[in-house]
């Protein structure tokens, strides 16, 4: 394996979709990507990640930018660099898992469409959810990249994850990626890492990591002396905090030596030109926070966004006093669930219950999502530790837990939901199947051409003074994935912005004391009304079901009664200490 150090290295830039996910939460636009995908076209990477995660997302939700589209038009601009997407999974580019059905048609089309490398992961390492999507990768004859979602905890080591690479190289994976999403890896991991999976398999291995914690660089160092074939990059304008190392120091550090990149750094200067312009443009989404290193992500194996995210969070329930508490309690959810890697959806698992676990007054698990269930009967799969008897009932009674394969729990739903899609009005292509099934409640309003694009704040007048040539009253703005409904107003000649109902619901949504009023206690969209008007409900009975943090979070009645006044629709932002409803 030594002649692996001799081998050239090769960079995937991260660029036109985990950097700009990372920094200003996935709000490039594909206008701006087309002319920085030409230029990227010219450098000779092995490969540019410009899909998945959570591009498809912020596409429909906030840019009004199809996502199928994007796709269609990079490829056109990238003629010789292959694109490569993140794929969950049998989570695909969502938050649950979808059946066999969904995942066929996704990969199918994704291939299609342009995509020529998969790189695959499940949150909990559980390559049972992991299978159909890379058979389906192998059926399209694209490259299969499996990756390794890396954590550190007593029941993870280089050995565990060394042998899930020789596992994911036996189910045909054309190269192997060690995903760290948080930025933990050690130098020393990484090279006892890499050097271990090339002992057991004779595949290309990537190294992906983040600069939140500061080590990256380090760690890139010790992976190319031990032989690492492709790592993961982002070009200066977007790199470091809570990206990846920048591309061009990367480059210029292996120049001349048996690792050479052969990439020219003329042809790269002019693609971090390209990136200087975008950076300007889009500068007020930046934010110190992601911009900078954040050590705490090695005391508590927070990754940057999720820090941002319990913020947010606590904010919202004026709380923000309660933090350390909070970053205390992370890890001790995290054990309770057996010690998962904290990656989508599985950090925003964690995250949620220990935010509740905090603000409930100390009565751990009094409140619990509909996802730490879920969790917790093992429809996300195998948890890498046993959840405990104890806390198991705490959450579940003494319901038994699912043992098997849980997309196999699914029954198809293609035909259904594309026959919905077409009565509906929604379907002028096949891809618009596609995103209605991943997002049944935003795309309607997308694929019917009802949703607006975000306004971007522009930094600077000509005259070089700082202000925004439209300012708009309201917008949602999204931290990692959590949504945000926000007043924009002007103070001493500043704007400032706080969370506040947005403006279609401000008007018939009461604060304040209200007779019988069951107020809701955290910041959300209402997802589901589960109760009408005279209804009788018991205590504890679930009334409306609030999405906050991509978790579904119970509001349940606090009395007996009947159901009077309903404030409230699916659809609607609300606020903590808004009145969504009144049980007399």
């Amino acid at each position: 394996m030594c002649a692996a150090k001799f081998d050239t290295l090769n960079i995937t830039d991260t660029t036109l979709r985990d950097a700009h996910q990372s920094l200003i939460a996935t709000r490039l636009r594909t206008e701006d990507m087309l002319p920085l995908a030409r230029a990227i076209d010219k450098v000779g990477f092995f490969s540019v990640e410009a899909w998945g995660g959570a591009t498809f997302d912020s596409c429909i939700r906030f840019l009004n930018d199809d996502p199928w589209d994007r796709l269609r038009e990079l490829k056109a601009e990238l003629k010789r660099t292959p694109i490569q997407m993140l794929l969950r999974g049998q989570n695909l580019v969502g938050y649950r898992h979808y059946p066999d059905d969904v995942v066929e048609k996704f990969v199918a089309a994704s291939a299609q469409n342009g995509v020529g490398i998969f790189r695959v992961f499940d949150a909990l390492n559980d390559i049972r959810n992991m299978s159909k999507a890379m058979k389906e990768v192998k059926n399209v004859g694209a490259h299969l990249q499996g990756a390794i979602s890396y954590t550190t905890s007593p029941v993870h080591s280089v050995a565990t994850f060394i042998d899930m690479a020789q596992e994911l190289y036996a189910l045909g994976c054309d190269s192997i990626c060690i995903k760290d999403m948080a930025g933990l890896i050690m130098p020393h991991d990484a090279r006892d890492l890499i050097t271990g999976i090339k002992k057991v398999a004779d595949v290309k291995v990537c190294l992906h990591s983040h600069c939140t914690s500061g080590v990256a660089p380090l760690s890139y160092q010790a992976a190319i002396d031990a032989g690492v074939d492709i790592l993961d990059t982002a070009m200066s304008p977007f790199a470091l905090g809570t990206s990846q190392p920048p591309t061009e120091s990367i480059v210029a550090s292996v120049a001349g030596t048996p690792r050479d990149t052969g990439i020219d750094l003329l042809p790269l200067r002019n693609v971090r030109n390209i990136c200087r312009e975008m950076r300007e443009k889009y500068e007020p989404l930046f934010s110190a926070i992601a911009d900078r290193v954040d050590s705490d992500v090695l005391i508590y194996q927070l990754p940057g966004g999720m820090i941002t995210n319990l913020v947010s969070q606590l904010k919202e329930q004026d709380a923000l006093d309660r933090l350390d508490e909070v970053f205390h309690e992370v890890p001790r959810v995290r054990k309770d669930l057996g010690y998962p890697p904290l990656v989508t959806p599985t950090s925003q698992i964690v995250g949620t219950q220990a935010v509740f676990n905090v603000l409930m007054g100390g009565e751990r698990y009094r409140n619990v999502t509909t996802e730490v269930k879920d969790y917790v009967r093992g429809l996300y799969g195998r948890s890498p530790a046993p959840i405990g008897p104890e806390i198991r009932k705490l959450i579940i009674g003494d319901e038994e837990p699912v043992t098997g394969r849980p997309a196999d729990l699914l029954s198809p739903i293609y035909d259904e939901m594309r026959q919905q899609a077409v009565e509906l009005g929604l379907v002028t292509r096949e891809e618009d199947v596609l995103t209605y099934i991943l997002y049944p409640s935003i795309a309607p309003s997308f694929l019917r051409g009802e949703r607006q694009a975000e306004v971007i704040p522009e930094k600077a007048t000509a005259a070089g003074s700082v202000g925004v040539a439209e300012i708009p009253r309201s917008m949602e703005v999204e931290v990692d994935g959590e949504i945000f409904s926000v007043r924009i107003v002007t103070v001493d000649g500043g704007s400032v912005a706080g969370p506040v109902p947005a403006p279609s619901a401000k008007e018939r949504i009461p604060r304040g004391e209200v007779a019988g009023g069951v107020k809701s206690n955290m910041q959300g969209m209402v997802l589901k009304v589960m109760t009408e008007r005279g209804s009788t409900v018991q205590k504890g009975d679930t009334l409306i079901v609030l999405e906050a943090m991509k978790m579904e979070n119970p509001i349940r009645s606090p009395r007996d009664g009947t159901v009077g006044e309903i404030f409230v629709d699916a659809g609607d932002v609300v606020q903590n200490g808004d009145v969504l409803m009144v049980i007399d």
